[in-house]
């Protein structure tokens, strides 16, 4: 494993190699370097970045193809961003961008203790302009790994296919898994004793802050005896922040990104402490970016993780810059709230509502299946909100098909568990 001043060594020259290709070939970085009189060839250090002004999801939603670097007869994949607070955005990948996917997710699924022995169960979209999908399929095929391809949802066709082809590993979001099980009960499948001994998670968090398994990690692992292995990526860096054996934060794949995390005026926050995380992707040919703002808050740390990588690792997200919700008098995030909805054994499926009052506030609605709708049931998750976040959000009760067709939607690639009204 390399020690920090290799690594620190190596991400320089790659980085001077960004900037200068950022110079020679994307419209957007010519006009920022030009307009902010930045001379890259004084960038000499890590720490030099400072000098140049960060990149927002605003500019790249603006001026979108103004950060392609090659012409568009050269890109060999169209992918899309979620979407999930703003419009999608297009991000081209050239055939030289796809290789560097499959070497990130190769990478990640080795820390996450996976090898070319194992097998695959890769439960989430390839298509709909998924760039994670591609890179998972990608990766496992680099690894020399097998894949079983089932795709999200279809319980039944999830277990047929374990039984069948004995995968080892699981690709999924979390929050999938307590309704995997609860099928496997109903149905008599002993699913203790089947071939999985992990599940990589994806798209939610299954730790708290110190790394402990939150609501719905404790929901798994009180029922299946797996290893849960958290990641973090997105579509802009196209590489993942996955954790190791250990479960201490998602490490830093140090080829692929510079990585910053930054307070709220622009420096470089502390070993533990949290900030908003800010990549420069390296080795990307399409649309490389320099100092993007992701908007999501992690915890960082610098320290040696007890796997011995000296690489920076990530905490799991806190919530996001542009979705913290001032209610009632408390600052929350979203993860907050569904930690709670988490905890409550009945509840497999809901919806979190923000809205503003007549006054501009923030408002909070959960939504939940009307099966629930009791005395009984209401007393009991207002006390246990209270109780955990001293705030009490509205509870309305739905048709529980309307209410899966709300969350699920055909068009989404991730459950819609949090809408804007």
């Amino acid at each position: 494993m390399e020690d920090t001043a290799t690594i620190t060594k190596s991400q320089l020259a790659k980085l001077q190699r960004l900037l200068q290709y950022l110079n020679d070939y994307s419209k957007f970085y010519q006009r920022l370097f030009l307009e902010n009189n930045i001379d890259i060839s004084t960038i000499s250090s890590l720490s030099d970045l400072g000098q140049i002004p960060f990149t927002t999801k605003d500019d790249l939603a603006k001026y979108n193809d103004d950060f392609l670097c090659v012409d568009k007869n050269q890109i060999a994949d169209f992918v899309a961003t979620s979407g999930t607070l703003s419009e999608p955005v297009t991000f081209y990948l050239t055939a030289k961008d796809i290789d560097r996917l499959a070497e990130n997710e190769a990478q990640a699924l080795k820390c996450a203790g996976g090898s070319a022995d194992d097998i695959y169960q890769l439960m989430t979209t390839i298509d709909k302009r998924f760039m994670a999908g591609l890179a998972y399929q990608l990766g496992i095929s680099k690894m020399g790994a097998g894949i079983v391809r089932t795709g999200p949802g279809a319980p039944y066709l999830q277990w047929e296919s374990i039984q069948r082809f004995s995968p080892t590993i699981l690709i999924a979001i979390p929050s999938f898994i307590p309704k995997l099980i609860d099928y496997a009960i109903e149905h008599n499948i002993d699913y203790k004793s089947t071939s999985i001994k992990s599940i990589v998670c994806i798209g939610e968090p299954i730790r708290n802050q110190d790394f402990t398994p939150n609501e719905l990690g404790k929901r798994i692992l009180s029922q299946w005896d797996v290893n849960l292995y958290s990641t973090y990526a997105s579509t802009e860096m196209g590489a993942a922040f996955t954790e190791c054996t250990e479960g201490t934060g998602g490490h830093l794949n140090p080829d692929l990104l510079v990585l910053e995390v930054v307070d709220d005026k622009g420096k470089g926050v502390g070993n533990g402490e949290v900030g908003e995380v800010v990549v420069s992707t390296l080795g990307v040919e399409g649309m490389p970016l320099l100092r993007y703002k992701t908007g999501d808050l992690c915890h960082v740390y610098y320290d040696q993780c007890g796997c011995g990588r000296d690489t920076t690792r990530l905490g799991p997200v806190v919530g996001r810059k542009q979705q913290m919700i001032k209610f009632m008098g408390t600052t929350l995030f979203p993860p907050a709230i569904f930690d709670v909805l988490d905890m409550m054994s009945e509840i497999d499926l809901y919806q979190v509502e923000i809205s503003k009052n007549e006054f501009g506030n923030d408002h909070i609605t959960v939504v939940l299946p009307n099966s629930l709708d009791n005395t009984t049931f209401n007393k009991k998750i207002k006390d246990l909100y209270k109780a955990k976040l001293r705030v009490t959000p509205d509870i309305r009760f739905i048709d529980e098909a309307t209410l899966n067709q709300q969350v699920f939607k055909q068009e989404k690639r991730k459950p819609e568990k949090l809408v804007y009204v």
